[in-house]
């Protein structure tokens, strides 16, 4: 990459951190749970393994006083944080020890006392234009040019936080420049068809998601049957004509659910092959993503250190995952979001998946001039919020970001994101005051507008 589209401060930044990776034997890495929290982990352990270093990982939902209580307690002496930390600097910078932070998460702090890395901090939109999982990939690559290969994992964390959807931006552009040029990323065009075993891969998609289609084996084979294929066979099997065929059916069937042509277009995305891995980067996500959320985000982080064994547990958790999904997602399009006057929410408690489920419901189920907010209170005795928006509510003045973590913070919690996805936790039994404030906020937002 040339270093000269890299912002100087950034640079900067970049080397003191491998300056102080390189200084230390032992490294605590904490990273988040999600795709490209456990992309950004695989990247800095796959590094530190090949500098030599001992290292632990820690894959995180959240940072919470639990969280800091350990931190504190770490025998480590230095902490490499990845796509987390940005609303704790001031707490991170209390820690006697060496703490190196990459997120991409919108900041209202800088630091002198920790090394902080946050495109937010260059003029560059985090939400769009680089994730932890780019940030993760520009501190290695600043250690050694040879691990140019892990901007294979970096697209997954890319596609991952859906920042590849319209493009890529920012700093993410170079990243892929370089990774194709060296043979590592390959462009290819996307389809309404699903990526994979046909039969398998309609009756769990969820992007899209195909209403009474997804989860609904008698009807996944009702419409191949209709297409003339054999649900065996692998999407990139198919020539341009049976291609065609397949994604004109699933068309009608969008059409008719009320999906409209944006978000077709957006789902015949590019997509981009992860050369020598035998998949593309939206599917390794979803592995990485489930990994993740199922608590076995060390499956995911062996296999990139070179334990093959860990990739069929990986796949076998992902097909689970996406099972259960595709069943809940289902369940909500028969159900329906309940309606508030500027939101639109539903109950995850018995599903789970509530990040998931609520950026499927946006696209496909719920109104698409609402944010969309789902919730589960199974997290000892305190409430998980995910909320997602579209490019349309942005226009329109909404920034979930603030309004979440106003609206955490008012019931005695916390929350932030990016303006179109954030999330928040706060004590249960506050849900429908949450909720109710979140709707107010909204509302104060579109009409500020």
């Amino acid at each position: 990459m040339d270093k000269d589209v890299l912002p100087p401060k950034l640079l900067t930044v970049l080397h003191t951190a491998a300056d102080t990776v390189r200084s230390h034997d032992f490294i605590h890495v904490f990273s988040h749970y999600d795709a490209d929290g456990v992309a950004a982990a695989s990247i800095l352990a796959v590094m530190l393994q090949r500098l030599g270093k001992e290292f632990q990982v820690s894959t995180l939902p959240v940072l919470n006083d639990a969280t800091f209580a350990a931190l504190e307690a770490d025998v480590s002496k230095c902490i490499l944080m990845s796509d987390m930390g940005a609303s704790y600097i001031p707490r991170l910078e209390a820690l006697d020890k060496d703490v190196i932070v990459l997120d991409h998460h919108k900041t209202d702090h800088d630091s002198s006392r920790v090394i902080y890395a946050n495109p937010h901090l260059y003029g560059i939109d985090g939400m769009t234009s680089a994730c932890g999982s780019t940030m993760a990939l520009l501190l290695a690559v600043t250690v050694d040019d040879n691990n140019w290969d892990l901007s294979r994992i970096a697209m997954a964390g890319i596609a991952g936080d859906r920042q590849h959807v319209n493009g890529v931006s920012g700093l993410n552009v170079p990243l892929l420049q370089e990774a194709e040029r060296r043979g590592f990323v390959k462009r290819v065009k996307g389809s309404l068809v699903p990526s994979g075993p046909l039969a398998k891969s309609l009756y769990m998609s969820t992007d899209p998601f195909i209403r009474d289609v997804t989860g609904d084996q008698g009807a996944v084979s009702a419409i191949l049957k209709e297409a003339g294929l054999d649900g065996s066979r692998l999407s990139s099997s198919l020539n341009e004509d049976e291609l065609t065929r397949l994604s004109s059916l699933i068309a009608v069937r969008l059409t008719l659910q009320g999906v409209d042509a944006g978000v077709m277009r957006e789902v015949c995305r590019d997509r981009y092959t992860l050369e020598g891995l035998n998949t593309d980067a939206e599917s390794m996500a979803d592995i990485l993503n489930s990994c993740g959320r199922e608590g076995l985000g060390g499956l995911a982080i062996g296999y990139f250190l070179g334990d093959e064994d860990c990739l069929l547990r990986a796949v076998n958790t992902n097909d689970a995952a996406k099972n259960r999904i595709a069943e809940s997602v289902s369940a909500l399009a028969a159900n329906g979001l309940t309606q508030m006057e500027h939101i639109q929410y539903f109950d995850s408690t018995l599903t789970g998946s509530t990040g998931i489920v609520c950026g499927i419901a946006m696209q496909y189920l719920g109104d698409r001039m609402k944010p969309t907010v789902g919730y589960n209170t199974q997290n000892e005795g305190r409430t998980n919020v995910s909320t997602r928006g579209m490019w349309c509510q942005l226009d329109n003045g909404v920034d979930l970001a603030v309004a979440v973590r106003e609206a955490a913070e008012s019931v005695g919690g916390s929350g932030g994101g990016h303006r179109i996805a954030a999330g928040a936790t706060f004590p249960n039994g506050k849900e429908k005051e949450f909720l109710e404030t979140l709707d107010r906020i909204i509302g104060e937002q579109i009409s500020a507008s």
